[in-house]
């Protein structure tokens, strides 16, 4: 990775509301990938090279995005695994919750993607898990799509007025 990057995303990580276009989108689909790859033990950098090739699908080919996106993972994953104020119960509330206070958000729980997560998990145990992680995601889209399709209207609405 870029030394200016790096820098960048230093300064970046300190006052990403302020900086960052739709943080909030970004940061959501970071405690996804993190949810799925701290359930497993053997986080490796290809989980995270993966992570960064669906940012690329996601932003367009924009890697500074892409990039951003693979280090807010990273960075969520280094907190679960090192135990610090977040483990994967937590972190599945806060996508939860998330979903709650933004519900067009559930539009971005893309299992596909996802999956592509579970290609480097060796053990049976784990895999099972992240797939148990997968279909709670999913339902969790389909109830907030369902029960939220009014308010994810008018919020899509208002959002295409803002540009």
């Amino acid at each position: 990775m870029r030394l200016s990057f790096r820098i960048k995303q230093h300064f970046l990580n300190a006052f990403r509301e302020l900086f960052v276009h739709h943080h909030g989108s970004l940061e959501f689909r970071s405690k996804l990938f993190a949810l799925i790859l701290a359930a497993n033990e053997d986080v490796s950098t290809d989980n995270c090279s993966i992570v960064k090739d669906i940012g690329m699908q996601i932003y367009k080919n924009d890697e500074d995005r892409a990039d951003l996106l693979m280090m807010t993972t990273k960075e969520l994953v280094k907190k679960v695994k090192d135990n610090n104020g977040l483990d994967i119960d937590t972190l599945a509330e806060h996508i939860q919750k998330e979903l709650k206070i933004v519900p067009r958000y559930a539009k971005k729980i893309d299992i596909e993607s996802l999956q592509k997560l579970l290609v480097f998990t060796q053990d049976e145990d784990t895999r099972s898990y992240q797939n148990n992680i997968l279909e709670f995601l999913q339902t969790l889209k389909e109830e907030t799509l369902h029960t939220k399709k009014a308010q994810i209207a008018k919020d899509e609405e208002k959002a295409s007025c803002k540009y």
